[in-house]
């Protein structure tokens, strides 16, 4: 069939039009994070994209589900379809430095978020909460929750987390100048829900007289009271870290007794700041490494919290 030269020409100009819309197309920003099974990580992802919308970017969200692989092919994506930024919550400290090299020679800028690498100069940015600080805030809690004495219990985190490290060291700075507070049992959960109520089965099993539990974050801190409470035993006390909705509800509802609140959302937003910066003026922050302070949230002001942020 014949195609009167007055459709064709129509047909030409909107073909022309449509390529020349995808080459002004908005600038891509990749955002890649953990799992969002885990509400921290959601919020992280979700902080993100809305800056990165509100700036006017196009936006992929990815997930890397703590697989340095995965992650590493997800960076690769990331660079094939030309993003101008990545805004990374990393899958490891040691693993992910060479992915963030890759990015950085393909002329993609990394800004991390919430876990730091064993590197400098390879991210423009480092942007984590300050987790030494926020688990020795954490820890004084639970040490005055304890009256000071008594079994304890520590989760600690994935191990290949540098923030687990520092969170249990953040803890034990604290709690170990008290002679009468006595750890039984220090096991890892791995960040995951599940995995700490097992395994606070078996530490309950053979720790009795166990009074509390000190969670390197609020996933493994819910496994742990979900755990105690099938034993009937909410008499225990149980401190996290992170300020998720589920632990902030629990706290609301007498179950566990305190976390500690670090800005996901907020963190997320100030990355995406940063590389908008970063893709229009060439402008890095002052510092790569930047700490954000972390906040006690107890049964005074759980009712402030909303999605790892408090409001006023």
């Amino acid at each position: 069939m014949r195609i009167p030269k007055l459709m064709l020409g129509a047909a030409i100009a909107a073909s022309l039009s449509l390529g020349a819309s995808g080459a002004n197309a908005a600038d891509l920003i990749a955002i890649i994070t953990p799992s969002h099974d885990n509400p921290f990580f959601k919020a992280e992802a979700d902080g993100a994209k809305a800056k990165a919308d509100a700036l006017g970017y196009e936006t992929i969200v990815l997930v890397h589900n703590d697989d340095a692989n995965k992650q590493s092919q997800l960076i690769d994506t990331a660079i094939a379809r030309g993003a101008k930024a990545i805004i990374l919550d990393n899958a490891g400290a040691d693993a992910t430095v060479a992915a963030v090299q890759k990015a950085k020679t393909a002329n993609v800028p990394s800004f991390l978020i919430d876990r730091e690498i064993n590197a400098t100069g390879v991210a423009v940015a480092q942007i984590v909460s300050n987790n030494y600080q926020g688990a020795q805030l954490g820890a004084q809690e639970f040490v005055r929750l304890m009256g000071e004495k008594g079994n304890f219990v520590e989760l600690v985190g994935k191990e290949s987390d540098t923030n687990a490290g520092i969170r249990s060291k953040g803890y034990h700075d604290i709690i170990d100048d008290y002679p009468e507070m006595k750890m039984v049992a220090r096991q890892s959960a791995n960040w995951s829900q599940p995995e700490a109520y097992a395994k606070m089965e078996s530490i309950l099993q053979a720790n009795p007289g166990i009074k509390g539990v000190i969670s390197g974050n609020d996933t493994m801190a819910m496994g742990a009271w979900a755990a105690l409470a099938a034993a009937g035993r909410k008499d225990v006390i149980v401190v996290g870290f992170d300020g998720s909705n589920d632990v902030r509800d629990s706290i609301k509802s007498g179950g566990i007794k305190a976390t500690v609140l670090q800005p996901a959302y907020r963190q997320a937003e100030i990355a995406v700041e940063q590389a908008d910066k970063y893709i229009k003026t060439k402008t890095a922050p002052a510092q790569e490494k930047q700490l954000m302070d972390c906040v006690l949230v107890t049964p005074e002001n759980a009712g402030k919290l909303e999605t790892f942020a408090l409001t006023n």
